[in-house]
């Protein structure tokens, strides 16, 4: 791999990660720590077109305050009677619409080809989209790492693992959860976390098609 290559490729496994923190709680360590400064560095050095929402992110979680953005993830991912858009992947794939269904011990399956453990502080079920974000992020610094090393076996069982993964599950429900999330966000900041959310997972999938 070239050092642009490179740059590019840890680029998509900072961006993934990233996008991943934005669907836990909101936390002003988020700004302190300067994610969303890397957040912009990383979408610069993957692709052009997603770094007009990687800014616009950015600045929405500087002009809103804590208060509105904790009361609009609780509105959307929390309840506590109607969940606006529920980041359960079993949701939208499952046509009985319930937690922890068909697909969710599919998509655990896929977790244990690749030795994939949730943190043991980690409360949700595992279909939810931080966790399929961490485990996509997890699949890309593997397929890098093989490209790296140049083991071509290690690399096609990646490609291979991620391919399933976005085809059978993210890829299929992060567009109608996204525009859930769009639909009833008040604050843009989680309006465009899901349109770049979208864009980058659908880059990923288109890459590996």
């Amino acid at each position: 791999m070239t050092e642009s290559e490179l740059q590019a490729a840890v680029a998509r496994e900072d961006l993934c990660r990233y996008l991943s923190a934005c669907f836990y709680e909101p936390d002003a360590a988020f700004e302190e720590e300067g994610m969303f400064r890397a957040l912009v560095e990383a979408a610069k050095r993957v692709d052009a077109h997603l770094v007009v929402d990687a800014e616009a992110m950015a600045q929405a979680f500087r002009c809103t305050g804590m208060d509105k953005l904790l009361l609009d993830y609780s509105r959307l991912f929390l309840g506590p009677t109607d969940i606006l858009a529920k980041p359960y992947g079993s949701v939208w794939l499952d046509a009985e619409k319930t937690l922890m269904g068909k697909s969710t011990m599919a998509v655990l399956g896929l977790y244990g080809e690749a030795d994939f453990e949730m943190d043991d502080d980690f409360k949700e079920v595992p279909d939810h989209v931080a966790v399929e974000l961490e485990f996509l992020y997890a699949l890309i610094f593997r397929e890098n790492e093989a490209r790296r090393n140049g083991n071509v076996a290690q690399l096609n069982a990646a490609i291979d693992l991620k391919r399933r993964f976005l085809s059978q599950h993210l890829g299929l429900w992060i567009g109608p959860f996204a525009a859930a999330v769009k639909d009833f966000a008040q604050c843009d900041f989680y309006r465009v976390l899901a349109e770049l959310t979208t864009a980058f997972v659908g880059r990923e999938s288109a890459a590996n098609a």
